[in-house]
């Protein structure tokens, strides 16, 4: 829901408050005339819009027209016989490409249907294809963290250091859950049963906080973090559950 309305650039009232992901992200190949695809998220707004969320590597040189295909399929597949055109529902393609496409000088680009010599007027709003193209976003985004936009494309950059990394995080609720559920989705086996642990002791906590408030909260957290080393979990993967700071574990470690 925040990399969309960073994408939308909507800001204030005009954000995005809900979104509901399709489980289903296939399209039946009898659909689509034979040629089965799949979407890497499809969604849809509060205001009935769907959007499509695309991640492509490789430069297969059909993105424009793979785009409109998508895009047709999705806005047409909900129409049901007999039911008027004002039923279908907007639709926004929003396509991340790891190659220097399209030929436009910014990173971020919106296509809409626009008369040709009148160009500020649009003929519907009904479709929306927006291109993300980092290669041109490493090089125009770069520090730009004021930048809702920015700060998404570089926590999605493999390539971002660190330091920018944690950066970002702090700067942004929206990217800091995102990156908590991450780092749950890549825990190794090992990671997964210590943070499980954890969690029973969170539970746990949360009991005895309700019997005793007063005892202060830096106390336990050290008393979890010394069972996390105990069970083998590393100084830094401590931090990353406790909030503690890493002098303080290693004190503890030791």
């Amino acid at each position: 829901m925040g990399f969309i309305n960073a994408v939308l650039g909507k800001t204030g009232d005009d954000i995005f408050t809900s979104v509901e992901i399709q489980e289903n992200t296939s399209f039946l190949a009898e659909i689509m005339g034979g040629k089965s695809c799949a979407l890497d998220v499809r969604a849809r707004l509060k205001n009935g819009a769907m959007v499509n969320i695309e991640v492509q590597l490789q430069n297969n040189r059909n993105m424009n027209r793979r785009s409109l295909f998508y895009l047709s399929k999705e806005y047409t597949r909900k129409l049901k016989e007999g039911e008027d055109y004002k039923e279908l529902q907007n639709v926004i393609a929003i396509n991340i490409v790891n190659y220097d496409f399209p030929a436009t000088k910014s990173f971020h680009t919106c296509f809409r249907l626009r008369e040709e010599a009148e160009r500020e007027i649009i003929l519907t709003d009904a479709l929306e294809i927006h291109y993300i193209n980092m290669v041109k976003c490493r090089k125009q985004g770069k520090g730009k963290l004021d930048d809702p936009l920015c700060r998404w494309l570089t926590w999605f950059d493999k390539y971002s250091k660190p330091e920018i990394l944690e950066e970002v995080i702090k700067m942004d609720a929206a990217i800091l859950t995102a990156n908590e559920h991450f780092l749950r989705l890549t825990m190794s086996d090992e990671e997964m049963d210590t943070y499980h642990r954890y969690m029973k002791a969170q539970w746990d906590r949360t009991s005895e906080m309700n019997n005793a408030r007063e005892e202060g909260s830096q106390k336990r957290d050290r008393v979890i973090a010394k069972n996390l080393l105990a069970e083998g979990a590393s100084p830094e993967f401590v931090q990353k559950i406790t909030g503690l700071d890493l002098e303080t574990i290693q004190k503890l470690y030791n």
